[in-house]
């Protein structure tokens, strides 16, 4: 799914347009949301501009940040209403991240996973909120067993958790019909299948049955399309990886989707333990009964014009 860009080094500009639309059988009365849609401002990744459209207006929203230090958005609409829609349309400029050369010789994980209990620094203190269990993440032998096949002894963490993404990658099937929200990880693991998201949580549940401190990303990545043909808007989709603490380099993202150490083509919405801590859009709605979701997601070059829906 990656690209070829000249000239690595170099920060590169993207943009990237979700929509989110929700059809309602009934009318809905009130609506109130939260939404984790504005890109997050870190070293590799800056923010230019954003915007936020809600169609109907809301009568009320406040913008804020969350635990994590994730911007968030929430809003709530009293006017009845049958339909709800949200733009979300931003530009963010990508810096190079560590390569391969630069997380060699990282601590062996059986050091880092005692230190992180028996010798915190500060860095690590704020590293624990992602160590032990969350909502959709619960540690296992059984996780801890299918990571020792990466997790040799003495073997440096970083190369490991880079092992752990070839392993998921090569020995899983990705497959959205597999997998829901709430299924359990035994259950992925067992099944061999599922989504991003399914992958993402696998693996930091792999990490934390270890005793190493893992986090959810939550964000997009730039997919080309097929050779000779023009990219789609709408035709992407959200994305989900894994950011591994290490003590010298702060935090490196893996993504066993894709098979890869994360570089250039990843744009990050934001962070937590899990899914449920920066699910895009979610809220709750008083009437509207059987309801209708479409998302479009276009990710593309800043310098390539948005093609035509």
């Amino acid at each position: 799914m990656s690209s070829n860009h000249e000239g690595e080094n170099a920060p590169i500009a993207y943009r990237v347009l979700h929509e989110t639309h929700y059809s309602y059988l009934y009318q809905v009365s009130l609506s109130q949301q939260y939404l984790h849609l504005s890109p997050r401002d870190f070293p590799y990744q800056q923010c230019e501009s954003q915007r936020i459209q809600i169609d109907p207006q809301p009568e009320h929203q406040q913008s804020q940040l969350d635990y994590f230090g994730n911007l968030t958005r929430h809003f709530t609409l009293t006017e009845p209403h049958h339909a709800l829609s949200v733009l979300a349309d931003f530009r963010v400029v990508v810096s190079p991240r560590p390569g391969l050369e630069q997380i060699q010789g990282s601590l062996a994980w059986e050091r880092l996973a005692q230190n992180m209990l028996l010798a915190p620094t500060s860095e690590s203190l704020e590293a624990m909120p992602f160590l032990f269990d969350s909502p959709h993440i619960c540690c296992d032998t059984a996780l801890a067993d299918y990571a020792r096949q990466s997790f040799t002894p003495g073997r440096p963490h970083l190369e490991a958790a880079l092992a752990l993404t070839q392993q998921i990658f090569d020995e899983f099937e990705f497959d959205p019909s597999a997998t829901e929200i709430s299924t359990p990880l035994t259950e992925v693991l067992a099944g061999r299948r599922g989504v991003c998201q399914d992958f993402a949580q696998l693996m930091i549940g792999c990490l934390r049955s270890l005793g190493l401190p893992a986090r959810y990303i939550s964000g997009y990545i730039l997919t080309q399309p097929p050779p000779g043909k023009p990219r789609l808007i709408g035709a992407d989709a959200s994305h989900a990886w894994v950011s591994v603490f290490c003590p010298n380099l702060g935090w490196i993202d893996f993504d066993p989707t894709n098979r890869c150490l994360v570089k250039h083509e990843h744009i990050t919405l934001g962070w937590g333990r899990d899914f449920s801590d920066v699910t895009p859009l979610r809220g709750v709605v008083l009437g509207g009964g059987e309801q209708t979701l479409e998302v479009k997601v276009t990710v593309l070059p800043a310098d390539e014009a948005l093609p035509l829906a």
